[in-house]
């Protein structure tokens, strides 16, 4: 299961909304081995395509160093599909090299970049296996996580 806290699974919708028509890319990084999502990093997709991303190499370069540095791994990483459901393609598939993240896909098909409701759904992609998880999203630190598709949920 990913549980996120409300501040960034708002920040990944914003990001995918704002860079509607293009797919919108990023991670959220967290201490390594914790599985905690903690610092969000919005990416540039160099691609500036609506259905595909690639990360800038040289802000990628940049990221990692910034990672090992500072002991973190990529938690979360997160792109939208712009016209499609909310479900890794082949390429994403292909693409997918950190074992240990939770892959967020964010279809922004339905209402764009404007106001409404997404599709948010997270996967596990280990030697090209799709597993969906369940997302649980922490409103406040005392209060139980909101579980994607719950009534009150986004």
């Amino acid at each position: 299961m990913l549980t996120l806290d409300r501040a960034t699974y708002d920040a990944i919708v914003a990001h995918a909304k704002r860079d509607h028509p293009d797919e919108a890319c990023g991670m959220v990084l967290g201490p390594e081995g914790s599985d905690r999502p903690e610092r969000f990093k919005p990416m540039t997709n160099a691609a500036g395509s609506p259905t595909f991303y690639e990360y800038d190499s040289l802000e990628k370069l940049a990221l990692y160093k910034e990672m090992w540095a500072n002991d973190e791994e990529p938690v979360i990483v997160y792109h939208s599909h712009t016209a499609t459901e909310a479900y890794p393609s082949r390429t994403d598939v292909d693409l997918a090299a950190e074992p240990g993240a939770h892959y967020v896909l964010v279809s922004t098909r339905e209402h764009g970049n404007n106001p409404g409701p997404v599709e948010f759904r997270s996967y596990r992609i280990v030697e090209a296996t799709v597993t969906e998880e369940e997302v649980a999203v922490l409103d406040a630190a005392t209060t139980p996580p909101t579980r994607q598709g719950d009534p009150d949920g986004r």
